[in-house]
């Protein structure tokens, strides 16, 4: 198999012959001369051919440009050259494939805006900065296995077709087989799902937490980690309609172990991605957001602090800040009062902790004062809510109660009150969207930037 640029320069030393392929960034012509700048995706940075008149089809180099695919084959050398170690002088040249209309290219070499890019996700892969995105991305991913792994977790593969509402909001994508130029009817005039290929309803699912329960009721410390869609009405900078999320689920485990997990979880990833990504770090540092890195470093040497919802009520209140969004006590805090919290008040990562009961959903542990419930919010500084968790409700006839207060029937979620009926036990976990996790990392504005090809409401293309 070919090995990348990067497997091929850790593996040859200076003086020696070595041969790449990739695509080209830039190429400029000098007297003599041709310098081709190749990347193929595995530096955040391309490397540099230096192409004397001399080669055999000098003249096929001078044409080259960006999004041509090349093969160099030459000497590897020392390069004079300011901001590159390394060059590689040319003996030999092939065209793999050209661009048909370089002044159509939809990719030229320069600074393109993030509006070009998604309307080109096909081809935004080879910009500086969805490429220094997906190396962190993966990077971040990692992490977070080898941290549950470490943590002594066991990896949970949860459905993506379910009967079943985690959320209890009815913000789900419908999956059927049936004819919907002639759907079949009850007598009531409903659809009749008998009729479709798993005989119920059937939806993408929004959370894999339900499923994730089961296995934290034998095997204790479990995670889940996949995508999930949500079909919200919303075009916010924050919000997709299929987004990925990692879903840990501790048993024997209050909110506060899930708050103390958390913090661990996001500095361990953020220290990896910091150690290892030190070249696409310094490229978003730069080009994106220029205190990046300190926020980062900030954050990882932030204790984090547990704030109840109550009193970020009243710090909201005595702020003397004209928000646009009312604060009182009961509202779902909106972006600009999380962050205003994490940013301006404690200038730190933030819990804010037992939120209303009325706006959380129905598996959180209600508390004892009747209004609230042991659930939290992660907050950090810059982005607002990062993570969102509770500690669940291991009671059963609590939970049938908050079950029927929500409007759910029971009888849909028996196999879900199992878990109650046969060794219940206290247990916790949370939710982190990758996505999101990814923006706050990079300072990518955007979570439509930071996943291949975003889905959102009118959006599906490619």
């Amino acid at each position: 198999m070919t090995k990348t640029i990067k497997q091929t320069l850790d593996c040859t030393k200076v003086g020696e012959q070595i041969t790449i392929n990739g695509w080209v960034r830039t190429q400029r012509n000098q007297q003599d001369l041709s310098f081709v700048n190749v990347f193929d995706g595995s530096l955040t940075n391309p490397i540099q051919v230096v192409v004397n008149s001399d080669l055999e089809n000098y003249d096929l180099v001078t044409t080259l440009t960006s999004g041509c695919s090349v093969s160099f084959t030459g000497v590897l050398v020392e390069s004079p050259a300011k901001g590159q170690d390394l060059e590689i002088k040319a003996e030999s040249f092939t065209l793999i494939g050209g661009v048909e209309d370089a002044g159509t290219y939809p990719m030229p070499a320069k600074r393109l805006t993030p509006e070009h890019l998604r309307e080109h996700a096909h081809l935004r892969p080879r910009s500086n900065i969805t490429g220094s995105v997906a190396r962190v991305r993966q990077t971040v991913s990692k992490a977070l296995h080898d941290f549950f792994e470490e943590e002594g977790f066991l990896w949970c593969s949860t459905p993506l077709l379910t009967a079943s509402d985690c959320e209890g909001a009815g913000e789900m994508f419908q999956v059927t087989t049936l004819n919907l130029e002639d759907t079949p009817k009850r007598e009531n005039g409903k659809v009749d799902y008998s009729k479709d290929f798993f005989g119920k309803q059937t939806n993408l699912t929004v959370s894999g937490q339900l499923n994730a329960e089961t296995y934290a009721s034998a095997l204790t410390k479990v995670y889940t980690f996949g995508p999930t869609f949500r079909a919200e009405n919303s075009h916010t900078s924050r919000h997709l309609a299929e987004f990925w999320m990692v879903e840990p689920e501790v048993a024997f485990a209050d909110m506060n172990d899930a708050i103390s997990l958390s913090e661990r979880m996001l500095k361990y990833v953020i220290k990896r991605v910091l150690k290892t990504r030190k070249e696409d770090m310094d490229f978003f540092n730069s080009f994106v957001d220029k205190t990046c890195l300190k926020r980062l470093n900030d954050f990882v040497d932030s204790d984090f602090v547990v704030c109840d919802y109550t009193k970020a009520i009243e710090i909201l209140k005595e702020s003397g800040v004209p928000f646009e969004n009312k604060v009182e006590w009961g509202i779902d805090l909106s972006s600009e009062h999380e962050r205003f919290l994490a940013e301006q008040y404690y200038k730190s990562p933030v819990a804010v902790t037992n939120y209303p009961k009325a706006i959380k959903s129905f598996y959180m542990r209600d508390n004892e004062d009747g209004k609230t419930v042991a659930a939290f919010d992660i907050l950090a500084p810059q982005i607002g809510e990062i993570i969102g968790g509770s500690q669940r409700e291991e009671r059963f006839d609590k939970l049938i109660e908050k079950m029927e207060e929500n409007g759910l029937n029971p009888e849909d979620y028996s196999w879900y009150l199992d878990l109650r009926r046969y060794g219940t036990v206290p247990h916790s976990g949370f939710g982190l969207g990758l996505e999101r996790l990814v923006s706050y990392i990079t300072g990518v504005s955007n979570i439509r930037d930071v996943i291949p090809f975003p889905r959102a409401q009118g959006k599906i293309d490619f």
